[in-house]
């Protein structure tokens, strides 16, 4: 087996979620992830992971995302589709079951990552509290907008060419972005708190930077597991630590705790503020993160 780090903000719930991300994908690409978050010392926070194989798993998963295309999956007999996006929606099927209730739009249509030989798939955002008794975490606006599958795409292209060359600090990739999953909350602002709208000034002086990278495996983290969710404007997070002479978590612990259920493991738990940049019911982003310290 191979193990390998990388630093982490642990205020930043795009990386938080992005670290089991890495793990989920591990456990596709590889096989037997562990992981764990070491902060031992707190001016350099890192994620481990280990996986089968004798190369380090970070740069397995990042060779993976370099190399995907992206394509949609709808039920053979269901007309929605994302191809005027650009994405190719691809037909399962009739004795292959859907993995959720058909949704109302092409939007929330299950997004696939593939090299030609392996697979990863994002579904997240096409939870609901009906069907599934969980909150989706869907920040991003339009249920019949723009998809989940072409805001994967996009973020694919931003930095493709410049993964293999970031194994070491994979969440700092940064690129001009206009839209994403608003999980990653360094690109998000509100125009009442700024006082303008960027929208406004688009290419001109004024252009936000995002982090594909972080948002693309913060979905693939939210595929299995959930934050904590308080109201539409707040959620609590969890990380399990681990020192540098411990052993690693299997994924299923990994899984478990990111809800918050203070798992009998060293861990750490974290709540998140959002707001509404736009109108109010639509998209969310975070404005704040801060940790629940335990009672004295």
């Amino acid at each position: 087996m191979a193990e390998a780090s990388i630093p982490v903000d642990l205020l930043n719930p795009g990386q938080a979620f992005a670290c089991l991300g890495f793990l989920e994908a591990a456990e596709i690409l590889l096989g037997n992830a562990q992981g764990g978050f070491d902060w031992s010392d707190e001016s350099d926070v890192r994620f481990r992971l280990r996986a089968d194989g004798e190369e380090d798993p970070f740069a397995v998963v990042l060779r993976f995302l370099a190399n995907a295309e992206v394509h949609s999956i709808a039920p053979q007999r269901s007309n929605l589709c994302t191809n005027i996006w650009s994405v190719e929606t691809r037909r399962q099927s009739e004795d292959v079951p859907f993995p959720y209730p058909l949704p109302d739009s092409p939007a929330t249509l299950p997004a696939v990552l593939t090299d030609g030989e392996q697979q990863i798939v994002l579904d997240y955002w096409a939870d609901n509290h009906n069907s599934t008794s969980r909150d989706n975490v869907k920040f991003w606006a339009g249920a019949g907008g723009y998809p989940g599958a072409a805001l994967a795409r996009d973020g694919l292209n931003l930095v493709r060419e410049r993964m293999q060359d970031a194994v070491s600090d994979p969440f700092n990739i940064a690129a001009e972005q206009s839209s994403s999953f608003r999980l990653d909350w360094r690109r998000d602002y509100i125009p009442l708190d700024i006082g303008f709208s960027i929208n406004k000034h688009a290419n001109t002086r004024f252009v936000t930077v995002g982090y594909p990278v972080t948002e693309i495996l913060a979905a693939v983290g939210l595929t299995h597991s959930r934050p904590e969710f308080i109201s539409k404007l707040e959620y609590r997070y969890e990380i399990l630590g681990v020192s540098a002479q411990s052993d690693l978590f299997d994924l299923f612990y990994m899984r478990a705790s990111l809800g918050a259920p203070s798992l009998p493991f060293p861990h750490r738990v974290f709540r998140i503020d959002l707001g509404w940049p736009g109108k109010e019911g639509q998209a969310r982003c975070i404005t704040t993160v801060y940790e629940e310290l335990p009672n004295a």
